[in-house]
């Protein structure tokens, strides 16, 4: 007889399942990437000669390209409307002399250059605008156009 403080009586252990019933099957295979970098490695596989190379007419330096431009867009737009933010907040913060003067009939600098951010955010929406057109539309339509191109030539065969 066993008191109510001691523990149950040792039971062994689920057996494992069988074969036939494990879920997953085992993980014996290594890694597909290299352990350790000191270890040697295999050789790489030589495409075969005789094989015919499909080139795709969009090549990956399109894209390279444009993201590129897209991403000289977003930090011209970016920095001129936070650009000018960040200063009226400087000036405000170190100084307030300069943006207590008065400009004329009791309009000082503070309230000018904060009215102004609305021009200035307009204007970065403009240089967005722009720059789109300029730059990184006309990439995008060649890209565009050649997956298209290369579209129809992978459906002909």
């Amino acid at each position: 007889m066993t008191d109510p403080f001691s523990s149950p009586p040792h039971r062994t252990p689920h057996p494992p399942p069988s074969p036939q019933h494990r879920p997953y099957p085992p993980h014996t295979s290594s890694p597909s990437y290299q352990t350790y970098p000191w270890a040697p490695q295999e050789p790489e596989q030589q495409p075969v000669q005789g094989a015919p190379r499909d080139p795709s007419l969009g090549h990956h330096s399109d894209l390279r390209v444009l993201r590129g431009a897209y991403r000289w867009q977003r930090r011209v737009a970016t920095l001129t409307a936070l650009g000018y933010f960040v200063l009226f907040l400087l000036l405000s913060a170190f100084a307030p002399s300069f943006m207590t003067s008065e400009v004329s009939g009791g309009l000082s600098t503070g309230l000018l250059l904060g009215l102004l951010q609305v021009p200035v955010t307009c204007l970065a929406i403009w240089l967005y605008e722009h720059t789109a057109r300029l730059r990184v539309d006309p990439l995008a339509d060649r890209i565009r156009e050649l997956a298209a191109v290369d579209a129809r030539r992978g459906a002909v065969r």
